[in-house]
């Protein structure tokens, strides 16, 4: 997910359901300039499946002060490296998580005003891969060992996709897997089943 906001996410997440697919179009538009934006022919995905979606989709939805973009390309392993024109826009405050269950990857990021503050990537078979500016507060437990793997000789002090959970009820009010017990993190805000995102497919320009 990348995410632009003006203010705080959950509340206007929170109030939004149907969505217009023109705004959505246009967002993607802007976004990766130089590429054709043609609707991808499916009903609006709900924000609970479009997280995820098939490859070459682009799922977007724009409203006032928040746009949110779900699309594989932006699951990058550096955040920092994300091309400014994806950064660019409306919004003071750029979020991005990206999570792989099959490597037990995590990546998330946070820029204020155009100023990267926080990116962390890290996955147990390639140790910590990004970590950048000052850890975040519902990071400390984590790093602290409060919750660990439980896996004995697990490589990090926490298991990634846990924190990345973590991370998503921050920044988005929702869960992929639902909150783990014990982390002490906020109930789900927002109904991700309740929020449709429109779908696009993107070809180059020639």
């Amino acid at each position: 997910m990348l995410v632009h906001a003006d203010d705080a996410v959950v509340p206007v997440l929170a109030r939004t359901t149907s969505t217009d697919a023109g705004a959505a179009a246009a967002l993607v538009r802007r976004l990766w300039p130089g590429h054709d934006v043609e609707p991808d022919g499916e009903e609006p995905w709900e924000l609970a499946d479009a997280i995820y979606p098939p490859p070459g989709t682009t799922c977007a939805l724009a409203v006032p002060g928040l746009a949110v973009v779900c699309d594989r390309r932006v699951a990058v392993d550096r955040p920092s490296t994300l091309p400014a024109h994806l950064l660019a826009g409306a919004g003071a405050r750029v979020l991005h998580l990206a999570m792989h269950s099959v490597v037990d990857g995590l990546a998330f990021a946070v820029w204020e005003s155009g100023r990267l503050v926080r990116s962390l990537s890290l996955a147990p078979g390639f140790g910590i891969i990004e970590d950048v500016g000052e850890r975040l507060p519902f990071e400390a437990g984590y790093w602290d060992g409060a919750y660990p793997a439980g896996d004995e000789g697990y490589p990090l002090p926490f298991h990634p996709l846990r924190l990345g959970e973590r991370a998503m009820g921050e920044f988005f009010g929702f869960y992929a897997e639902g909150a783990m017990a014990g982390d002490d993190a906020p109930d789900e805000r927002v109904d991700p089943f309740a929020v449709e995102l429109h779908g696009f497919r993107l070809r180059e320009r020639r």
